[in-house]
């Protein structure tokens, strides 16, 4: 595997690459890596006969400078876990080599960037819209994978693709997860071992609106659910909960079976978890 830090020798190795006729499968990441993570390089190798990892913590998709000084960076074990996967190249940038200079480019993602993620981390999918842009542009891969957990996210990336007309497969690979039921996640490292045991709750609190609409109960009650459940217990702060058209992510207070997303974000002390599922 190698490992390279400025956009001009990764370009230099995958047009060496794509002349011997490989195709390219991208894993955009922010380090801090765990099997997620791997599960998405699994699905690129089966793809594609050269698989590319990026680790960045992409500073301008912060709205909060402390998240931003206490994401964990591990680059060392990160290299050493996707060697072992068989990935075939890291891209590991520096924050001067990404932004030379500020972006002046702005994103507006419409509706899919008004609820959720983005009502409560105002400016988040810009950042988002414009680093994912910069590495499709340097990676131009032919195959791109995201992991299901930031649902919002893959909604955005895929109107990205779309409107701007990248020429590369979305691929959006199921969420992992821990035996508990916890979506596996970079920032379940911040957690202490007393909210480590406590945060399935949230999984758990999905778990059980869904059966609720599955028994043709309203979105109402299952909000109230929700709240109620996670109130009780200790250390968990609900910032929202929403039951969403799984396509354009709008509210509704019904379910439409095969199409509706139940997405969470809650506080366990400053650790900010979200997570979702789809009926």
């Amino acid at each position: 595997m190698q490992v390279f830090h400025s956009i001009k020798s990764l370009q230099v190795f995958l047009k060496s690459e794509r002349l011997a006729g490989k195709s390219v499968g991208f894993v955009p990441t922010m380090g801090a890596l765990h099997n997620g993570h791997l599960s998405l390089i699994e699905a690129s190798k089966k793809q594609n006969e050269l698989t590319v990892c990026s680790i960045f913590v992409n500073p301008t998709q912060f709205n909060n400078a402390q998240d931003l000084v206490v994401y964990p960076r591990t680059l060392e074990a990160d290299c050493q876990m996707l060697d072992s996967a068989g990935c075939d190249a890291v891209f590991a940038p520096s924050v001067e080599e990404m932004y030379p200079q500020l972006p002046h480019l702005k994103f507006d993602f419409g509706d899919l960037e008004r609820v959720m993620e983005g009502k409560f981390r105002p400016g988040h999918f810009n950042g988002v819209g414009i680093v994912v842009s910069k590495l499709f542009n340097i990676v131009q891969p032919d195959h791109a994978y995201f992991g299901q957990k930031d649902l919002q996210q893959c909604a955005v990336i895929n109107r990205l693709v779309k409107d701007l007309s990248f020429s590369l497969t979305l691929n959006i690979c199921p969420t992992q997860r821990e035996t508990d039921g916890l979506a596996m996640s970079s920032r379940n490292r911040n957690l202490s071992p007393e909210q480590r045991n406590l945060a399935p709750a949230i999984y758990k609190s999905l778990q059980q609106a869904s059966d609720l609409l599955r028994n043709k109960k309203s979105g109402e009650e299952a909000k109230t659910l929700v709240s109620e459940y996670l109130s009780k217990v200790e250390g968990i702060d609900l910032e929202y909960f929403e039951i969403s058209d799984f396509e354009t992510l709008q509210p509704i207070n019904e379910l439409l079976e095969g199409q509706t997303a139940l997405c969470i974000a809650a506080f366990m002390g400053k650790t900010r978890l979200i997570d979702n599922v789809i009926i």
